[in-house]
């Protein structure tokens, strides 16, 4: 079934639709900010907490943040499913920053002393919060704000900067407070939670029409339809680029604070250059956020996320051979070049290749999710490595293993001038603005 797209509204409606649509671009932007520093309030210095507050070994270490991955696995297809099915209703996110407000006393009266004196319940209790206030969430809060992208018409990558700008200003005062104590970062995140619910109950989509068309697509989501894309070829092609490349380069970027901070006289210098840097890092990331939607337009998707690809190699590579602080703080920075490209270039690989109605599962599926399984199977393999080899070794068989299916995906892929031809056609298309990228 198809749906019709509505009239065009009358000259009268036209000026409060469009004033809507700026209101809402700047509400969601907010919004993206404040998640993204609730979020980096509390895991930014995630790996530092574990093994200098926590007391736990870099292996143990990457157990929990492998934990953390299985807890995403269970959370990941949920909230695609619900999200998909919900269109433009806020309910799930709502439900998320529930979450966001406890992430203070979790951390503090929960995760933290579960960790210390029983760990196996530390991992699934951590897990699963996490996996649902940020990991999942952040996700979740992308698939929808990309959704009302469609819908408005606006690029998502220009709400998706303040976002990064979010992260950056919280990084650079994450490490301070962490220096003061470890337990005032995670109070910080609980109030900029309460800003972020606040931002959320704002938003309001009144172009009453368009947005019962898409509701309506919407509701037509089914289980059947989820189902039917593990028969497409793209989507393992997808999976399969995920699985090996990104997976394997945010398992390296997870544990990189502890290196990082290793490098320097005293922890606290490492604590306080690498919240630094990150906050350069991310502050680039966000004009970077602004930009890639141009490149990634003029080089089509598939190119894109090959040239994200062979920057995840050359970092994680340059951080095993690159030893001198200042070195590898430029190392660091690459991040800001990869990120955009690659998370542009995921949104509109999925449109271009998928119908869009089913993109918040394919987001949560095909990328996170699939980033997740990877992490949860290479995390305590690259933590046998840091224990017995230590972090340089291990990072230069990482960045093989990313440079070889980085290649192999040259041919996995699909073509961007196939689009979904020869795909089967699932239910009805979402209805989109034109004027969408």
């Amino acid at each position: 079934m198809t749906v019709q797209s509505p009239a065009a509204p009358s000259p009268a409606a036209a000026v409060p639709v469009r004033g809507r649509r700026r209101l809402n671009f700047g509400l969601i932007s907010a919004a993206l900010f404040m998640f993204f520093v609730t979020w980096s309030l509390s895991w930014s210095l995630f790996s530092i907490w574990l093994t200098q507050d926590i007391g736990l070994t870099p292996g143990r270490s990457s157990l929990v943040i492998g934990a953390n991955s299985l807890g995403c696995l269970v959370t990941m297809p949920v909230y695609g499913f619900l999200q998909d099915r919900l269109g433009l209703r806020k309910n799930l996110l709502y439900w998320i920053g529930a979450l966001m407000l406890l992430v203070g006393p979790v951390y503090i009266y929960v995760y933290g002393p579960l960790l210390k004196s029983h760990f196996a319940l530390g991992l699934v209790v951590g897990s699963a919060y996490l996996a649902m206030a940020f990991a999942v969430a952040v996700a979740t809060l992308e698939s929808y704000a990309e959704r009302l992208s469609r819908f408005h018409g606006f690029e998502f990558g220009r709400a998706r900067m303040f976002g990064s700008l979010g992260w950056a200003a919280a990084t650079f005062l994450a490490g301070r407070l962490f220096n003061i104590d470890p337990d005032l970062t995670f109070w910080a995140a609980s109030g900029t939670a309460v800003v972020f619910v606040g931002l959320l109950v704002a938003i309001r989509v009144t172009d009453g029409r368009r947005a019962a068309a898409v509701d309506h697509a919407a509701a037509s989501v089914s289980l059947a339809d989820v189902a039917a894309l593990l028969r497409y070829p793209a989507f393992w092609g997808l999976l399969l680029f995920v699985v090996a490349v990104t997976a394997t380069y945010n398992t390296y970027d997870a544990m990189f604070p502890s290196y990082f901070s290793s490098l320097f006289a005293t922890d606290a210098d490492g604590n306080r250059m690498y919240s630094d840097l990150n906050s350069v890092q991310v502050f680039l990331e966000a004009g970077g956020m602004a930009l890639a939607p141009f490149l990634v337009n003029r080089l089509g998707p598939k190119k894109s996320l090959l040239v994200s690809g062979c920057i995840m190699a050359t970092r994680i590579f340059l951080s095993g051979i690159v030893t001198d602080p200042v070195a590898i703080s430029a190392v660091k920075l690459l991040h800001a070049v990869e990120l955009p490209i690659m998370l542009i270039a995921i949104f509109k690989y999925v449109n271009r290749h998928f119908e869009p109605r089913l993109s918040s599962t394919i987001y949560l599926i095909g990328f996170q999710m699939a980033t997740q399984v990877g992490a949860a199977v290479i995390s305590p393999l690259a933590g046998l490595g840091y224990d017995r080899l230590g972090y340089a070794p291990t990072y230069l068989v990482m960045s093989a293993l990313v440079a070889t299916f980085t290649l192999v995906s040259v041919f996995t892929l699909r073509a961007d001038a196939k689009g979904t031809h020869g795909l089967p056609a699932v239910g009805a298309a979402e209805g989109r603005s034109p004027a969408a990228g």
